[in-house]
């Protein structure tokens, strides 16, 4: 089992980071996702968390191993595209799936049947796990057919679809390399999402720094559609849709921590 080191500390200004606001925590990718730098002047749109590129090669190193060529298919996003992202969904420029992969029709919609029409799979703005750089979409580009393009819909990670495989290797394991899928299952607030990984030595520490209060002014402060609503019903949000996931893996790992340090005093 191949564990990352416990001593993983998130540096620079924590609070910008967790809300999107900075991207100085971010180490963008060539197209390969070979983790390597690239020149500021060519930056590409694909990034992860500076902290987080060791995991992420031996991960990928680990899916090979099996036949996978993983890919990541959204890494960090920024405040500023997470809220053009919600924006274009909440005045219908964007389609809002359902879980079966239908659109939603908008039009009769109240405000607030809207807003949680997009959090099934969108987040708001500020409260994206995108923001933090250790959250990543991922798929098996060698996994679809001739022609066949990636839809990121539950369908293509289940039985008999073309992500099948790389399903049940992240289930088995993601936790070895350190990271675990926060929306493992629905749970009454955002659907589930098999392709979602999050690193936990990371993200557990962005977990711990979260606050209502900053998001609330985070949003105030910006043109979010829907503002009124949305800021009515934050407490409710954060409780369905923000802290509302995953943590039995995110335990496991951290025991499994625990016991290697206490096996390395043991040894030593």
């Amino acid at each position: 089992m191949i564990m990352p080191k416990e001593n993983v500390i998130v540096l620079g200004d924590i609070d910008k980071q967790l809300l999107g606001l900075t991207d100085q925590h971010i180490h963008y990718l060539t197209n390969d996702n070979a983790v390597r730098a690239v020149q500021a002047s060519s930056k590409p749109q694909m990034g992860i968390h500076q902290q987080m590129c060791t995991a992420f090669e031996t991960l990928r190193q680990g899916a090979e191993t099996v036949g996978l060529e993983l890919k990541i298919a959204s890494g960090f996003r920024s405040f500023d595209r997470q809220l053009q992202i919600w924006n274009n969904k909440f005045i219908g420029n964007t389609a809002i799936k359902k879980t079966n992969g239908e659109t939603v029709d908008i039009s009769r919609l109240s405000d607030w049947q809207i807003i949680e029409a997009i959090l099934l799979y969108s987040a708001l703005p500020g409260a994206s796990r995108h923001h933090w750089g250790c959250d990543i979409d991922v798929y098996a580009p060698n996994l679809l057919a001739s022609g066949e393009s990636l839809q990121l819909e539950p369908w293509e990670y289940q039985e008999s679809g073309p992500m099948e495989k790389l399903s049940t290797w992240l289930t088995q394991h993601a936790a070895d390399f350190g990271f675990y899928l926060p929306y493992d299952c629905y749970r009454g607030g955002v659907a589930e999402e098999p392709w979602h990984l999050s690193f936990a030595p990371l993200a557990k520490q962005y977990q711990a720094t979260f606050t209502l209060k900053a998001l609330h002014d985070c949003l105030l402060n910006s043109d979010i559609a829907g503002k009124a609503v949305i800021i009515d019903n934050l407490t409710e949000i954060a409780q369905r849709y923000i802290n509302n996931t995953n943590t039995s893996d995110l335990s496991l790992i951290q025991s499994h921590q625990k016991l290697t340090k206490q096996n390395r005093t043991t040894h030593g």
